[in-house]
């Protein structure tokens, strides 16, 4: 019987899981059995982390010690400062956070799988720091502080960022960001980790191979091209004309479509919609909101295709004062405690993966010595 091949391993069910269900049927979008829209509606990340993490969601005691080992942790070692300064000013901030996970995992490497919960903690909890040091170097000179007094990894990272304590609207935007992009079952980068898990490496090894395959624009960059084009209108008319032509030259339109929700919404994306809208009354960028309000409705009109996650975190991300080049990187904030629940998960089934591949290639050939060729 000849195996069936599936381009892309499109809707083949290649392991089973315990940490999400994703577009099934009466479940939608779930974090070991919590719906995402409980999760957003209630949580802070560092509960929605911790729930990936141990399995539960924390009592009070717990979560409260949970962030006060992570505080402490966001101090970086003096030779990984040392390597982020020297990473070029023109790099993608995709690039430093690589480049700094993998630093890490060589001055502080974890020697067992008992170390890997300590690991998954300094890495949740350096990574923003890893950036906008780097960010602060090159931009302005300045060797900052990594370590905050904000309680919220999403406070954390705005407060780093601008140099100042961010809004209230503002931190629970990006802390709803944060628990819409935690985890989403065996997507391209999460798929990646297990697959480099299960070759029993190291857990840092594991997740820098995460955050290169999330740099794709066809998986986490999405929302960078997304709000390059929002920025380009200056009115929803002007939008509507462009996408339609942009349309008839079957250009792709970054921020729509997703592999699983081809026939129904993303449930993220009106989550995220909606705080972008109150995002935009709170600072005053309405017409943004406009405009990429505009855009979806022309898509979905025009191609039937519904946006997805990425597309109003952009407008988001952007009305929060955040740099587009810093969108991707706090898909990796917070994907990084959903990657670690599956690095966790891998290393419990032991199993290598290893698929097959059909050969298509040239029929047996005889081999011929360079001087007759």
């Amino acid at each position: 019987m000849k195996n069936t091949i599936v381009p892309g391993l499109a809707g083949v069910v290649a392991d089973r899981t315990t940490i999400s269900t994703v577009g099934k049927t009466g479940l939608g979008l779930s974090y070991r059995g919590y719906s995402i829209e409980d999760l957003t509606r209630e949580a802070d990340f560092e509960e929605v982390a911790y729930l990936l993490l141990y399995g539960e969601l924390p009592v009070k005691s717990e979560l409260d010690a949970f962030r006060k080992r992570l505080t402490p942790l966001r101090s970086l070692p003096a030779r990984l400062r040392n390597i982020l300064e020297q990473v070029p000013a023109e790099a993608h901030p995709m690039d430093v956070l690589r480049t700094g996970c993998s630093a890490l995992g060589t001055m502080e490497p974890e020697t067992s799988a008992a170390e890997q919960l300590q690991c998954v903690e300094r890495l949740l909890a350096t990574l923003p720091g890893m950036l906008l040091y780097w960010h602060h170097y090159h931009t302005s000179g300045k060797r900052i502080d990594t370590v905050s007094d904000e309680e919220r990894l999403a406070c954390h990272f705005l407060n780093l960022l601008h140099g100042k304590s961010p809004s209230k609207e503002a931190c629970n935007a990006v802390n709803v960001s944060f628990i819409i992009y935690a985890e989403h079952e065996f997507n391209a980068s999460t798929f990646s980790a297990r697959v480099t898990t299960s070759t029993r490496t190291d857990y840092h090894s594991a997740i820098t191979a995460a955050i290169g395959t999330l740099k794709g624009p066809l998986h986490g960059g999405a929302n960078e091209e997304a709000m390059k084009l929002i920025d380009r209108f200056q009115t929803p008319d002007e939008a509507e004309k462009e996408i339609l032509r942009m349309l008839d030259r079957k250009e792709r339109i970054m921020g729509f479509g997703h592999r699983v929700y081809k026939k129904q919404p993303d449930p993220r994306s009106d989550i995220i919609k909606d705080w972008s809208r109150r995002i935009a009354e709170d600072t005053g960028h309405e017409l943004l909101y406009r405009v990429s309000e505009r855009i979806e409705e022309v898509v979905l009109r025009e191609k039937g295709l519904f946006a997805n996650v990425d597309f109003y975190s952009a407008s988001l991300y952007h009305m929060c004062g955040i740099p587009t080049a810093m969108f991707t990187p706090l898909f990796v904030f917070a994907r990084a405690a959903g990657w670690s629940a599956h690095i966790m998960e891998q290393r419990a089934t032991g199993r290598l993966i290893r698929p097959s591949a059909e050969y298509i290639g040239p029929e047996p050939r005889k081999f011929v010595p360079i001087e007759k060729r």
